[in-house]
């Protein structure tokens, strides 16, 4: 029983129906959260559409019920003890639970696709800030039950703005709360949690086996070494990079094409070996050209260049990361599944370009914008 009340657990301990008696009666406070026969019903009627304007389903659902549990519905499916929730929650079995959690997802992903998506795919997500949001889309969209996910950070208070969690969880290291969150979602998921990040140490176990690549990284470094060898083994690449209300997408098909240029040769012959050299002062003009500054919004750029004397740090906002899971969740699931129309390049999801009008003034400001600030970042190095 000490196990069940350690708190420091990232993962949900299954619990033997027969110690729920003993559970109750030692542990008071752990709240049991048994939605069992609402969620078989549920999916009882994603079986059964015809009753979806027929209310006259109770007598075929009560023989559902009955072959399921035989009579002891506690000894179905799976209880499982969230240390970090203090509850324990009844789970439908494995199968049943995704079918249930999926059912809204036909047709739009089909049968075959779905499975494919959950029991096949495995992916890495590297970077838990953006995402994040991208790893909990993926989990919500029923994707890639295994999952390796790494970030050395925790959450502070300035995250909030664009991290989906709560001022409960600052301190608390970012991968280990995007699992608690997926595992919430789905207690049968099998993830991988680097809390140290991405390194030496471990980057050749976080790329064994892995389908596909999302990287959202600062380091520098770390952004070509995980290409360099993501592109050795044929991965494909993804990054999203927000640009105000708007998102940068960079897709490296490694897959497709063993030869094609780091970050589109965007930094020319740059390697990882290189980093450690660069000076200080060179920086913020290479990581302009990885982040695709050419396109960043006004507001953007004269922001970048006030960090430091006006600003902290480079703003971001939630809107972006949100919009980012949703696109790169999107094409993740597209990859993986085999799509071979996604190519490689760099790609802009532009907000402003669908709904302002005098969007070419604007874009024409926004290359003015850029020009001067590649003359203020030049002026400063």
């Amino acid at each position: 029983m000490d196990e069940i009340i350690d708190r420091t657990s990232w993962k949900p301990i299954l619990i033997p129906s027969e110690n729920l008696g003993k559970i109750k009666e030692q542990h008071p406070a752990i709240s049991i959260v048994d939605q069992y026969r609402k969620n078989s019903e549920e999916l009882f009627l994603l079986r059964n559409p015809k009753y979806r304007f027929n209310q006259n389903h109770r007598s075929s659902f009560e023989s559902f019920w009955d072959d399921h549990t035989n009579g002891a519905s506690d000894n179905v499916g799976g209880w499982y003890y969230y240390p970090w929730l203090n509850q324990v929650v009844h789970f439908l079995p494995d199968a049943m639970h995704q079918e249930l959690r999926t059912g809204r997802n036909r047709n739009l992903i089909t049968e075959a696709e779905q499975y494919r998506y959950y029991n096949k795919a495995k992916s890495a997500f590297l970077g838990m800030s953006v995402g994040s949001h991208i790893a909990l889309s993926t989990a919500m969209s029923g994707g890639m039950k295994k999952m390796k996910i790494a970030d050395p950070d925790t959450i502070s208070g300035d995250n909030l703005n664009r991290i989906n969690t709560g001022f409960q969880n600052v301190g608390i290291n970012k991968a280990i709360a995007v699992a608690r969150q997926i595992y919430e979602l789905n207690p049968y998921a099998s993830l991988d949690v680097f809390s140290d990040g991405l390194n030496a140490g471990n980057m050749d176990e976080i790329l064994s086996g892995v389908d596909i690549v999302i990287e959202e990284m600062d380091d520098l470094f770390w952004k070509l070494k995980i290409r360099e060898k993501a592109r050795t083994l044929g991965i494909p690449v993804i990054m999203g990079t927000d640009n105000g209300d708007g998102i940068i997408v960079d897709i490296e098909r490694f897959d497709m094409n063993n030869s094609y240029p780091l970050l589109h040769g965007k930094i020319r012959d740059l390697q990882s070996s290189d980093c450690r050299k660069i000076d200080p002062k060179d920086l913020p003009r290479i990581y302009a050209k990885v982040a695709g500054a050419s396109l960043a919004v006004p507001r953007m750029l004269t922001s970048v260049a006030e960090v430091g004397k006006t600003l902290y740090s480079w703003p971001q906002l939630g809107t972006a990361a949100n919009l980012c899971g949703t696109v790169i969740t999107y094409l993740a699931r597209s990859i993986v599944l085999g799509d071979t129309s996604i190519k490689s390049g760099r790609y802009q999801v532009d907000l402003d370009k669908i709904f302002r009008l005098g969007h070419t003034r604007r874009q024409f400001n926004q290359k003015i914008e850029f020009t001067r600030f590649l003359k203020k970042m030049k002026k400063n190095g």
